[in-house]
């Protein structure tokens, strides 16, 4: 657990990552975990939860899935994004979100999902 967080951490850009730093070792400050994600746990977990497979997760499966979520549409965007670029557009339309799907194989999950 302490890779991920410090590797996530480096991640970062330099003076968030300090602030991070700074907040964690406040007394009586939230999780390390929380600053790290975007995403709110709250609603990754209540996500978990609505699949019939999964009757229990720790709070570090949680924390995990939601950074592989971030990174997952930190990838798909760019790749849109390069898209829209090559159509000489600043804005993601869906057509862009369509072509990286089809360009690139750890994608192909998505096939037919935005139909």
């Amino acid at each position: 657990m302490e890779e991920m967080e410090s590797g996530a951490t480096a991640a970062a850009e330099p003076g968030q990552s300090l602030q991070l730093e700074a907040e964690a070792e406040r007394p009586g400050s939230a999780p390390l975990q929380h600053k790290l994600l975007r995403l709110p746990l709250s609603r990754i977990k209540g996500l978990m939860k609505a699949d019939p497979d999964v009757s229990l997760a720790s709070q570090e499966a949680v924390f995990a899935i939601g950074k592989a979520t971030e990174l997952f549409v930190e990838v798909i965007a760019k790749d849109a994004y390069t898209s829209a670029l090559q159509g000489k557009r600043k804005t993601i339309q869906r057509k862009d979100v369509d072509n990286a799907v089809d360009a690139t194989d750890e994608f192909a999950f998505l096939e037919g999902t935005l139909d």
